[in-house]
């Protein structure tokens, strides 16, 4: 057997291209951080990156393995090595791969995937149960325990922002470590040969997202971790998929985005509205006196001295607002020009004109009379003359 496995199992170098590959794995050994005051042991849990052709490495503490931390452990390592690489290698862990079947594409996390996205880069995961298709970065795990856990061993943490700058330094000690049997060290080679080939960074970091999925209630809002927000009222009684990140909430319908959020924080069931998703007559209960003076000056001059009196008469103006809306609506009875001209009637002749004085002028049609009397005092300025033939004669009889 021994024979068999000399022969078969036969190991091949292969040369890798600068800035083509990052490879990421969790490392076996946990270190601990200390509460101040229990003293109980919180596990660090520690991510390593490693790029294969200048082994240049790179390593954090996570208070867990989940996808928060495994996110955000790469948007780290990105700002470190100060590039991206093509590709990025990592391993079937189930926090980033949902599934990787031998014949089929794998399945990513969609926060992964976004991540990768975001930063140009290609998740190609290692075959199952094939570690030496991340070959550089399973080598690195050893030295860097060696070389990092080793000298921290001995020494206490309080916070994980504490140990985090601990690692730096003794990581930054064994990337200036010159190499062995080749010139340089893993940061010069990096300098010199791989950095002019790593794609550059975006402007901003990676931003981590959730995705979350909820249906649209009858009052058009979604309830996203007990806070509310608006979609347009026609998706009411769909499922929409739902983009978490610290800033903001977007909502996709079948993966087309149909609106989004400044996200909400502090005191729960707060909601966050868009009068624009609401239906027309639910609008109508969302005023203001902006948008009264807006809805007036769409009819007229006149009607807008009018509400604007009607919302000087008050010492709040959310007491004007029941007679700005009865006013305002008999346009749509009587139409805009009837309204416009009643109210220019009322001003006329009432020294406080409301919403009673302007409704009985349309019901008694003074307006119009108002109007039929300025014709007939035009009428009357002119003489109509008959015609001779108009009252006949001997000739006509």
């Amino acid at each position: 057997y021994r024979d068999y496995v000399k022969k078969h199992n036969l190991t091949m170098h292969i040369n890798h291209k600068p800035g083509d590959k990052m490879m990421v794995d969790w490392n076996g050994t946990r270190m601990y951080v200390y509460d101040r005051y229990t003293g109980e042991a919180i596990p660090a849990y520690l991510f390593e990156a490693t790029l294969p052709f200048s082994m240049y490495s790179y390593v954090q503490a996570c208070p867990s393995m989940k996808i928060n931390d495994w996110v955000d452990c790469h948007i780290q390592a990105y700002r470190y090595f100060g590039g991206v690489t093509r590709l990025l290698i990592p391993d079937n862990l189930k926090v980033g791969i949902i599934q990787n079947k031998k014949y089929e594409d794998p399945i990513l996390n969609k926060s992964y995937q976004e991540m990768a996205d975001y930063y140009d880069t290609t998740i190609i995961p290692t075959r199952v149960r094939k570690p030496k298709d991340k070959a550089a970065v399973e080598g690195a795990v050893g030295d860097c325990t060696v070389a990092i856990v080793g000298k921290l061993r001995n020494r206490k943490f309080f916070s994980f922002e504490d140990l985090n700058k601990a690692i730096i330094k003794e990581l930054d000690n064994f990337n200036n470590r010159p190499f062995q049997k080749k010139e340089g060290s893993r940061k010069s080679v990096y300098l010199d040969e791989e950095l002019p080939f790593m794609k550059a960074l975006p402007e901003q970091p990676f931003e981590l997202s959730v995705w979350k999925r909820a249906k649209v209630q009858l009052n058009y809002h979604i309830s996203i971790e007990k806070m509310n927000y608006s979609v347009p009222y026609e998706y009411v009684g769909n499922y929409v998929d739902v983009k978490v990140t610290k800033r903001t909430v977007t909502v996709y319908y079948k993966m087309n985005q149909i609106c989004t959020h400044d996200r909400l924080y502090g005191r729960i069931n707060q909601y966050s509205t868009n009068e624009s998703h609401m239906p027309e007559n639910h609008q109508k209960f969302q005023w203001n006196k902006d948008r009264f003076m807006k809805w007036a000056a769409s009819i007229g001059d006149n009607t807008s001295i009018l509400v604007s009196k009607l919302f000087d008469r008050y010492k709040v103006e959310e007491q004007a607002y029941k007679g700005c809306m009865s006013l305002l609506k008999l346009s749509d009875k009587y139409g805009k020009t009837r309204l416009e001209n009643a109210c220019q009637l009322a001003l006329d002749h009432i020294s406080q004109p409301g919403y009673k004085n302007i409704k009985m002028i349309l019901q008694s049609n003074q307006d119009l009379k108002d109007k039929n009397d300025n014709v007939q005092s035009e009428c009357d300025m002119h003489a109509f003359v008959r015609g001779k033939d108009y009252y006949g004669g001997k000739n006509n009889g």
